[in-house]
């Protein structure tokens, strides 16, 4: 098999930091990751005569190639070096496009400056920022030979699934002074001798690509010494102070999207301070829940936040009293009040935020990629593109309306203005009575809503591994609890008074300046969250720790590896066997999971895929530091440098403190059975 890294820049640009161009570092990169093949691919440009220094020095097949960004999202065009000439003029054209940070060119364009994209090889970002989709990716399919994605766990995704395109791991490395550790993200090809063509079919075959020469895709290469682990669980035991955490930190270091849980990370220290930090991590990880089952009574508030009751009496209070001014000097009008637009009202002016959200609803619907199968099974598209077209014209209809609404209003205004201050006659003032009846009703089922918002009931459960946790909706009991809720260090007591009455509890909260309007609606209804055990009796503090873990463990689904340092050391074997086993086998099937032990129960029980051994060893009077694996089937574990170790007195010295103890505690056991 071949190992190639066709993603390699050697000239910062516009889409770069900068970087000085080594080639002694690309040579030594090139010699130890022992590759076969390689591409440049600068972001929107090439540049020729570096390329034949680079292909001058390297004894491997060296392709030229340039990272476009294409409607957003990246894409690698890999070419011939035997049509090296006629590249880089069409390469160069991209660079005539791409001027400044952000630009980019269609697939049209692409297709325009290339030609015929079949004698390329076409990788576009696939699992990996910033990716090429929807209806862009649709019109590349026809050239794409493989999907570039960034991590091992994204590689054996799309290699299970059937649909998805070959993946293809590449180090996407800065070849810069100064670079001494490699990225291990390179993919082995099952081809000959590497050419455009051979390469092109080989990615077009899932069968011919892998993460590692022998092993196929349940191995991949974690460190610059060659050292593997596996793309499922791999347990890590060794002595005391032999270098496992050191090896998990280092593994950390090396890949990107890590999850990575500590010794005794989740173990409580301080009863008050670990409460709180319990309660607030739960709050955070369902904030998103408590947003959208208030989001109807937001929008509530913000139909009577800018309500002003006090306002309104006054305004009504002046048209009353201008009304009986006017009818008593009735008599004793002169010309200008006898003008008909003396007592002239405004025209109302109309809303138009429903006609608009409508339109931004039918054309998300005629946007979705996703879903457009089901869409087109009940809809035609052509349809909603009919219907959208008539919303806008009625939109653009009802805003010239308004406009001319607006329009007239002014000059009405201004004309009562120039007839009132001819005229000693009373002018009746302004008040859209309907809108103050409205603004009544408004602030009524305000009341109204609040006061239901209040009743105490429980809105959410979930089940996480045997526990429940219980959201319960219910008043706040104090200022202190409005305190915490709003985050900042301001004062509701007097706030809090008002309480219950809703409407002037918000005004209330309108005067302090520190709150934010657009967070005031989490302030009317507390909700609280509760963690039941499997008696269904709130935890207690162990039980709340082994639900961080499982919580923690089950979040790591958002990342691409997951460590995880001596679990013994804060939970008991029974929850260990029963729970965190279940749960880290079911992550490794779809990740890479590493998790350090000394423990039979977790070591020997959870079913490793891969097992890594460290050691420290003394050797030409000095201490080195050695990792040894191998599969748990295997009767010797190796190293990168040859030596091997018996698998069989490993397990026992690390997981049963060593062949005599573990058969003391097996006779025992017996005995106390007997």
């Amino acid at each position: 098999m071949k190992k190639i890294d066709l993603h390699i820049h050697t000239i910062p640009t516009i889409s770069d930091s900068h970087f000085d161009f080594s080639l002694d570092t690309f040579k030594k990169y090139v010699s130890e990751a022992r590759l076969d093949a390689v591409a440049i691919t600068n972001h929107d440009l090439f540049d020729g005569y570096q390329f034949r220094l680079i292909q001058e020095e390297l004894d491997i097949a060296v392709f030229p190639g340039i990272e476009i960004n294409v409607d957003k999202g990246h894409v690698l065009i890999i070419g011939n070096a035997s049509e090296l000439d006629d590249f880089e003029v069409r390469a160069g054209l991209v660079s005539n496009c791409i001027t400044k940070s952000g630009d980019s060119i269609s697939v049209h364009k692409l297709k325009e400056i290339f030609g015929d994209l079949g004698k390329y090889l076409v990788i576009p970002h696939y699992e990996k920022a910033p990716p090429i989709t929807g209806d862009t990716l649709a019109s590349l399919l026809p050239y794409v030979c493989a999907g570039e994605v960034d991590s091992p766990k994204k590689f054996v995704r799309a290699m299970k699934d059937a649909k998805q395109l070959t993946p293809v791991l590449f180090s996407d490395s800065r070849m810069k002074n100064g670079l001494v550790t490699w990225s291990t993200r390179q993919t082995f090809v099952d081809c000959g001798t590497p050419t455009i063509g051979a390469l092109k079919t080989c990615l077009k075959d899932k069968a011919k690509v892998a993460l590692s020469e022998r092993d196929g895709n349940k191995l991949w290469q974690v460190f610059n010494d060659g050292q593997t682990i596996s793309t499922g669980l791999n347990v890590l035991v060794g002595a005391r102070s032999s270098g496992k955490t050191h090896t998990l930190n280092e593994i950390s270091k090396y890949t990107e999207k890590v999850k990575y849980i500590e010794q005794f990370q989740l173990v409580q220290q301080d009863d008050a301070a670990y409460e709180r930090d319990f309660r607030s991590n739960i709050e955070k990880r369902r904030s998103a829940f408590v947003d959208q089952y208030l989001s109807g009574f937001k929008r509530v508030l913000e139909d009577v936040i800018d309500v002003s009751l006090s306002t309104n009496d006054r305004d009504v209070g002046k048209y009353v009293e201008s009304l009986i001014r006017a009818a008593e000097d009735a008599d004793r009008k002169d010309a200008f009040s006898k003008a008909s637009l003396f007592d002239e009202v405004d025209f109302p002016i109309g809303n138009t935020k429903t006609l608009h959200d409508l339109i931004e609803s039918v054309k998300q619907v005629i946007e979705n990629i996703e879903f457009r199968s089901v869409i087109e099974k009940h809809v035609e598209i052509a349809s909603l593109k009919s219907l959208a077209c008539e919303l806008i014209e009625l939109f653009r209809s009802r805003n010239l309306e308004n406009d001319k609404r607006k329009l007239v209003n002014s000059l009405v205004k201004d004309i009562k203005q120039g007839l009132k201050v001819r005229t000693a006659s009373v002018q009746v003032e302004d008040v859209d009575l309907y809108r103050v009846a409205m603004d009544t009703r408004r602030v009524q089922r305000f009341t109204q809503i609040v006061g239901l918002l209040k009743k105490e009931t429980v809105v959410f459960e979930e089940t996480v591994q045997g526990f429940r946790i219980e959201a319960k909706r219910e008043p706040y009991g104090g200022a202190g609890e409005l305190k915490t809720a709003s985050g900042l260090k301001t004062a509701f007591g007097d706030a809090f008074r008002k309480y219950d009455s809703p409407y002037e509890f918000l005004q209330e909260l309108l005067t302090n300046e520190a709150l934010s309007r657009s967070n005031l609606y989490k302030l009317f209804v507390k909700i609280g969250y509760k963690i039941l055990n499997r008696e269904g009796f709130e935890v207690s503090g162990g039980e709340r720790s082994e639900f961080r873990l499982l919580q923690e463990i089950a979040d790591a689904q958002n990342f691409d590896i997951l460590l995880i340092d001596e679990p013994e050391s804060s939970f008991d074997n029974l929850f260990l066997r029963s729970d965190v086993n279940k749960i880290l086998k079911a992550i490794a099937e779809s990740m890479p999971v590493v998790v350090v032990t000394h423990n039979n129960t977790v070591g020997a029980s959870v079913g490793a895929d891969y097992l890594l051994h460290t050691r420290r060893e003394l050797e030409g009077g000095k201490i080195v530091y050695r990792i040894y694996s191998g599969y748990p089937t295997d009767a010797m574990l190796t190293s990168v440098d040859g030596k091997s170790i018996n698998s069989h007195e490993v397990l026992l010295d690390s997981l049963e403190a060593g062949v005599i103890a573990y058969e003391g505690r097996r006779k025992m056991y017996e005995a106390i059975k007997n």
